[in-house]
């Protein structure tokens, strides 16, 4: 692969059509209310009319609308569709609208979403709109996966800041990218996908993809596993058919490095390339050598991130020098720095700037010391592949591990195993603790666990976790589950445990 050919591409395909005709938006989170105010201004220009389901009918939506401009038709609760649909009236085709810009939080099963798509020509996340909005000098990468967009989303805008100018993280980091089209200061934006935005995202073809590991997870939302990860690996495919952009695929996890193979098996896609991380032998094994692929990312014989296009390689920074612990957060920085080198940085600002990335809140952060025991807040592992990373990330420290919260019903037998090959004791609470209990308690009745103490809230699981822990250990929170049994987010779960910290950090230090 060229590098100097992709850093100088550009986003052809996302110029939007001149005139949008009616256009609704379907419910008022965040992205909604961003797309209403961005789409309110184009309303007897290249937009006819604005119509807005709001869904609930809360305090909080109704201030909102009240502020938007008069003529934007609104509608509450759960036949606002319809409503809104039968006040516009069909076209020659059926349709009430010819766009629709649709919430993440709304699922396509949802009576909601199914009226928008039955009366509409056309249904798109915000995301696709602001991609599409974004002008052909924009240039769009966009990470998606199970776990680590974040981190990876943060990190590739933190590599590319200062080299390139007018740099924004959108998506599910940050501001809404159509607020950032908006704003009109933005060339690159680095957009954090989640799978209900790609779900709607069907003409969306970004300059560089990364795909990390996809694993089970928002089940409930789109079906199956299968719709799940078709709704992620769709990107790197429209991609292919384009033939444009390179796509940086997660080559240590299965279902990634099967759309590997899938993509070697097919007919070269000239101006589509491919840019594999690791291998199933995991990060220090070079793709290049192990299946022939033209380009890789991998930890070379000497520790050094590399990244190889062609027959070249870049080495980077030693990925001890990485100030993110874990093996995890090594192919984090492998997947930002070859998206980043593609979109045309320079490869000693890369390595600089690789080694000053700081770990993010709630990400396996370091939060204090209590009496000898370092405490590590990682409340956005609400899963369990991402609390199997956080158990590697301490290969060589005793370790305490509070798991728990709402239960989403996976599978516990990889996170057990974990345990036992990691943990001296874990601690359970929350309304998982009983079937957690059930797993880690069988295990361990069997020879193959480790010691476990249940707790009913976050709280007591901390108090009992510290009883646990001797001078030199690690405390650990890393649920494994969602917040919402105690907590309306997994920020604020973090944020208290991190207090909890702070608290008994400052009454041992007055002991």
């Amino acid at each position: 692969m060229n590098v100097t050919e992709h850093a100088a591409l550009t986003n052809e395909t996302a110029d939007a059509p001149n005139h949008l005709g009616r256009v609704l938006v379907l419910g008022l989170g965040k992205s909604g209310q961003a797309a209403c105010l961005y789409l309110q201004k184009l309303v007897g220009g290249r937009a006819d009319a604005l119509a807005v389901a709001a869904g609930a009918d809360t305090p909080a939506a109704r201030a909102f609308v009240e502020g938007l401009d008069v003529g934007v038709r609104v509608a509450f609760g759960d036949g606002g569709v319809r409503e809104l649909a039968e006040a516009a009236g069909a076209d020659a085709n059926g349709f009430a609208f010819d766009l629709c810009v649709a919430s993440p939080g709304i699922p396509p099963h949802a009576d909601l979403y199914r009226d928008a798509l039955a009366c509409s020509a056309e249904v798109v996340s915000e995301l696709e709109l602001a991609w599409r909005e974004s002008g052909p000098d924009a240039r769009w990468a966009v990470v998606t996966g199970t776990n680590g967009k974040t981190t990876v989303t943060s990190l590739l805008a933190h590599l590319l800041a200062d080299a390139q100018g007018g740099v924004a993280a959108v998506g599910n980091i940050g501001a809404p990218a159509i607020e950032a089209v908006a704003s009109g200061a933005v060339r690159t934006y680095v957009a954090e996908a989640s799978s209900y935005q790609l779900a709607s995202s069907p003409r969306l073809v970004p300059d560089v993809a990364v795909v990390l590991g996809i694993t089970p997870d928002h089940l409930s939302w789109h079906g199956d596993f299968d719709h799940y990860a078709e709704a992620k690996l769709a990107l790197v495919e429209r991609m292919r058919l384009a033939g444009r952009g390179a796509a940086v695929l997660d080559a240590t996890n299965d279902v990634v490095r099967g759309e590997v193979r899938r993509l070697r098996a097919l007919p070269p896609a000239t101006g589509f390339s491919v840019v594999p991380v690791g291998t199933a032998d995991g990060l220090a094994s070079d793709m290049r050598a192990r299946c022939g692929s033209e380009n890789a990312a991998f930890v070379d014989a000497d520790g050094l991130l590399a990244v190889g296009f062609g027959a070249d390689a870049t080495t980077l920074c030693p990925a001890s020098a990485l100030r993110i612990a874990g093996e995890h957060n090594a192919l984090n920085a492998l997947a930002a720095a070859a998206a980043a080198l593609v979109l045309g940085a320079d490869a000693a600002d890369v390595a600089a700037r690789l080694a000053t990335f700081a770990p993010l809140e709630h990400r396996i952060e370091p939060c204090g010391d209590v009496g000898g025991v370092a405490c590590y807040n990682d409340s956005k592992a609400t899963n369990v592949d991402a609390t199997l990373k956080a158990f590697a990330a301490f290969p060589s420290s005793p370790l305490v591990v509070l798991l728990g919260g709402r239960d989403k019903g996976t599978d516990l037998a990889p996170l057990v195993a974990a345990a036992a090959a990691h943990a001296k004791a874990v601690v359970v609470y929350g309304e998982a603790r009983f079937r957690f209990a059930r797993a880690f308690g069988l295990a361990f009745d069997e020879g193959m666990g480790c010691p476990y103490v249940m707790a009913d809230d976050l709280r007591e699981a901390f108090s009992e976790g510290l009883s646990l822990c001797d001078p030199g250990d690690v405390l650990l929170l890393s649920p494994a589950c969602a917040s919402f049994d105690e907590f309306s987010c997994f920020e604020e779960r973090g944020d208290v445990f991190k207090a909890l910290v702070a608290a008994r950090a400052a009454k041992t230090g007055e002991a």
